[in-house]
């Protein structure tokens, strides 16, 4: 599925199957989840996309062949495949062990084609293999959702007991049965009236479900903000404790509204997440099947592309959203 420009709708074409160059694989596409990134480079909210390109970022499926040099994955290994797709290697960032702040990265289905096609080609330093215990579908939220999701969820620190997240979807479901399993106490805020996500977020484990305007039975240690909507730092700026946490786990928000002073008084810390390491997908793809980790999915073929993403907009599904291509 090709996208052409803002406004374009995806196109299906048949492209040539792409030939691994140097240290990347050749990989058959059998899951690729759909993630609100995509929609933000749809929209023009991400300005610098390669163009044609294939979407997706969210990828899992087997090496069929690998380029000059690459040794880390034999043909028949599964795979996934996350955002980060390379990095420099030689700046400040990478030198310290920040690899996700690199100065010349490259992203999957961003500036490089994606998972949204039957083959993909990636440099195989940035794959990760797959839990077995883990479906294609299943696994493809865990590389985008689950892997954000628990770089927001370290930010928070280790020292919180009440957790609040902002925007019960994909990373949200996934982070809020980690949280469980740490023994945190979890309260889930939706849109105003989203009773369907609510009922959701209690299933996923959440102690507590209500609208974003709501305030939470205790206050929050730490809030984890999923849904691109920047007043929801303000209302939860005012549902913190002292020293409280927001972390903002999205690549894209709308302008946070001015608020006062006393709200981040008394210590409160606000902080954005930047995409992941690999040490992330490392620590969380070892533990999501001990949790165990269980994703809620809505499949779609490859051609209902379009349609997986008019979904996700009109924010009619709870869960992840996964297209299967071509299932092992």
């Amino acid at each position: 599925m090709l996208f052409e420009g803002v406004g374009e709708p995806l196109k299906l074409v048949e492209l040539p199957i792409p030939q691994p160059g140097p240290g990347q694989v050749l990989i058959k596409v059998h899951a690729c989840g759909v993630c609100h990134t995509d929609l933000h480079i749809i929209d023009g909210e991400l300005r610098e996309p390669k163009l044609p390109l294939v979407l997706g970022h969210q990828i899992v499926g087997t090496v069929v062949q690998s380029g000059k040099g690459a040794k880390r994955y034999q043909p028949g290994e599964r795979v996934g495949v996350p955002w980060l797709g390379g990095t420099d290697g030689t700046c400040r960032y990478c030198e310290r062990g920040q690899e996700n702040l690199c100065d010349h990265p490259v992203y999957t289905g961003y500036n490089i084609n994606g998972g949204f096609a039957e083959y993909t080609t990636t440099d195989e330093r940035f794959c990760f293999s797959i839990p077995p215990s883990y479906t294609d579908t299943e696994a493809a939220p865990l590389l985008c959702a689950g892997l954000i999701g628990y770089r927001t969820y370290r930010m928070a620190g280790e020292d919180v007991k009440t957790l609040g997240i902002y925007g019960f979807g994909a990373a949200a479901h996934i982070i809020a049965q980690v949280a469980k399993y740490d023994g945190k106490r979890v309260y889930a805020f939706t849109r105003p009236g989203d009773i369907t996500a609510q009922q959701f977020a209690l299933r996923q484990g959440a102690n507590w479900a209500g609208n974003s305007t709501d305030d939470p039975p205790e206050k929050l240690d730490a809030a984890l903000i999923f849904a691109p909507v920047g007043p929801l730092v303000v209302a939860a700026l005012k549902a913190t404790n002292k020293g409280g946490v927001v972390v903002c786990g999205g690549i894209h928000m709308s302008d946070i509204p001015s608020f006062p002073y006393n709200l981040l008084w008394e210590e409160r810390i606000i902080r954005s997440v930047a995409n992941l390491t690999r040490r992330d997908g490392e620590e969380f793809l070892g533990l999501a099947p001990k949790v165990p980790v269980k994703t809620d999915v809505t499949t779609f073929s490859l051609e209902q592309a379009g349609e997986a993403l008019a979904t996700l907009r009109n924010g009619q599904m709870v869960g992840a959203v996964v297209l299967s291509i071509a299932p092992s």
